[in-house]
């Protein structure tokens, strides 16, 4: 066996590992244990770019520290929102501008930083930073790329089975998986079981699902066109990512629709945050539209089907929609008012099988 043999049986054991994946949060990973097992980097991040009021701001998804790969603390609190503007990172602006697959560059502190942005479609909205104490080898570079390579392509497949293609979010058809993993994954004690006690233990981690609605935007085709349309509901999506965290997912289920599934947080958190992002968007100019409003409805995710759950979301958008618009409402507080029953039925559930509502 020869000296390259070994790092050959490496290198395809990673890809299979990298191929093998569907899902961005394990891919990411997986791209960062090869750069950790095979080359030793102590050093890297996988980062997300997004726009938010007109800025490119950059936070990390991934990244490599203390000789292990670790992700998102999904203990973070809601109220943090992780992003910094992209001019913080000289080279990786330079290595856009430049239209390059990657740049070295050698920081004030002696180490050496390559950047490598991810490009599809012509834009760039992940990247990856990974910094070595010594200059980069020709070998080294030989086996990153091949790594990358793999990594590029799995990241426009992934992209376009499950983004939905005019705001890039994630799209409808991701949101059972992406519900199912967020269940599976919270500990058994981490919201407390029924109404009463979910009512009453603000202080209590839950996790959320919030169904998000553009008030009145079929008076918007209506009256501006679908063009300005379409800019509206991109928009709104640019400040959906500002407003939440990485570890937060954020889904386009069609039409003006939004839902949000939101991670490890206090009802006070996630009340906080939902109101944030409704006076962001009531205060967001958007061009020649003006002023545009939201309405959200929001519940605890517990241990009912992902159906009842959307329902109990969905029945307090409504509630929000037919008593004034732009309001957060809360399921379980509706339910303690009397406001609402949990044995309505609410027809208009249906959009979340891609059924498109009127606003």
């Amino acid at each position: 066996m020869t000296a390259s043999e070994p790092l050959m049986n490496s290198l395809l054991d990673h890809l299979v590992e990298i191929t093998g994946h569907r899902d961005h949060d394990l891919l990411d990973i997986s791209v960062m244990t090869a750069l950790l097992n095979m080359i030793g980097i102590k050093h890297a991040r996988v980062m997300e770019l997004f726009q938010s009021r007109g800025d490119l701001l950059i936070r990390p998804r991934v990244w490599i520290a203390d000789g292990k790969v670790q992700t998102v603390d999904e203990e973070a609190s809601a109220s943090e929102l992780a992003g910094e503007t992209i001019v913080t990172y000289p080279g990786l602006v330079a290595c856009i501008a430049q239209r390059k697959n990657r740049l070295e560059e050698v920081r004030a502190n002696g180490q050496h930083a390559l950047w490598i942005p991810i490009w599809q479609n012509d834009k760039v909205s992940t990247c990856l930073e990974i910094v070595n104490d010594t200059p980069f080898t020709p070998q080294i570079l030989q086996v990153m790329e091949g790594i990358l390579s793999v990594y590029r392509n799995y990241q426009s497949l992934l992209d376009y089975s499950e983004r939905d293609s005019l705001t890039g979010l994630l799209n409808r058809k991701t949101f059972d998986e992406k519900f199912a993993r967020m269940v599976n994954a919270k500990p058994a004690d981490s919201a407390p079981h029924g109404n009463e006690e979910r009512r009453h233990h603000t202080d209590v981690k839950s996790q959320w699902l919030a169904v998000i609605d553009i008030d009145h935007f079929k008076r918007v085709n209506d009256v501006f066109g679908h063009l300005y349309g379409d800019e509206v509901l991109i928009l709104v999506a640019n400040v959906l990512r500002a407003s939440f965290r990485a570890q937060d997912r954020v889904f386009r289920f069609g039409g003006e629709e939004f839902v949000i599934l939101l991670r490890s947080t206090t009802l006070a958190d996630a009340q906080m945050v939902f109101e944030r992002f409704r006076e962001n968007i009531e205060h967001y100019a958007f061009p020649q539209v003006g002023k545009i409003t939201v309405s959200i409805g929001f519940a605890s995710i517990g241990h009912e089907t992902p159906v009842t759950i959307l329902g109990h979301a969905d029945q307090a958008l409504y509630y929000a929609k037919d008593h004034g618009r732009n309001q957060v409402c809360y399921y379980d507080a509706l339910l303690a008012q009397g406001l609402l029953h949990a044995d309505k039925k609410v027809e208009s559930v249906e959009f979340f099988f891609d059924e498109p509502a009127t606003g």
